[in-house]
């Protein structure tokens, strides 16, 4: 007989589907208050600020009694992810392509404008219902075209991993180097120069071809967006490629 699975507690209550008792007096908090003081404070000072106590005591509770709500900081952090997260843009009148396109440039975004959600080891695989909702969206998408389920999935993971790529090396990038205003590298084409300086080309011939040609030469940025919508045009382009070929 196979055993009986059951919902993780945070999960059971992101989803509504925690019994309530009619017993007693009612609790005076739930998971969205104590969730969005939560997300107040990794705005304001980053993840690094939140802790059971300071929400208990931005929620207005002991630290224990905060723990009859949440069970523990993981539970905390997953109801955070999924809470902190926008609604998905709104298809309207576009193409699969098109709105997959728009789609991955939010879900990049997002994740630029609260930085700290980068720094949690919960992002992957969804539970909540926000990052499901944009899972469901991105698979309407790609409802009426030849891709098969798996396909489609796996389409739309491949997405969201891209997103999440280029939001870690922006914010990384952003964040600046030490060791690199030392040596007065300030941008992409500082590093180029490094680099044509170091590669033997007998060691990487290819990569020292490619410095050499000079591929970092005239960045004013680490990542500029074109560089963004290059690596997405490849993505898109062989979900499109694929279809053709289930066609």
């Amino acid at each position: 007989m196979a055993e009986q699975r059951r919902l993780p507690p945070a999960v059971a209550r992101m989803w509504g589907r925690e019994p309530t008792s009619r017993r007693g007096p009612q609790p005076r908090l739930d998971l969205a208050k104590i969730t969005a003081g939560a997300i107040e404070i990794a705005d304001a000072e980053g993840l690094a600020g939140v802790s059971m106590g300071s929400v208990a005591s931005r929620v207005g509770v002991t630290t224990m009694a905060l723990y009859r709500y949440v069970g523990s900081k993981d539970e905390l952090l997953d109801a955070m992810v999924d809470a902190a997260i926008p609604e998905p843009p709104e298809r309207g009148g576009l193409s699969w392509r098109d709105y997959l396109a728009t789609w991955t440039r939010a879900n990049r975004d997002f994740l630029l404008e609260r930085s700290w959600l980068l720094s949690v080891d919960r992002l992957v695989p969804p539970m909540g219902p926000r990052r499901m909702y944009w899972l469901d969206r991105a698979l309407a998408a790609l409802a009426d075209t030849t891709l098969d389920e798996g396909e489609k999935f796996n389409a739309a993971t491949a997405l969201t991993g891209y997103a999440l790529t280029d939001a870690t090396l922006v914010h990384g990038m952003s964040l600046g180097n030490a060791r690199f205003d030392e040596a007065g590298i300030q941008g992409a084409g500082d590093y180029g120069e490094m680099l044509a300086e170091v590669l033997d080309p007998e060691g990487y011939p290819a990569l020292s071809a490619a410095v050499r040609s000079g591929v970092f030469r005239g960045a004013e940025n680490w990542t500029d967006d074109a560089d963004f919508r290059f690596g997405l045009d490849l993505l898109l382009d062989g979900i499109e490629a694929l279809i053709a070929r289930r066609a």
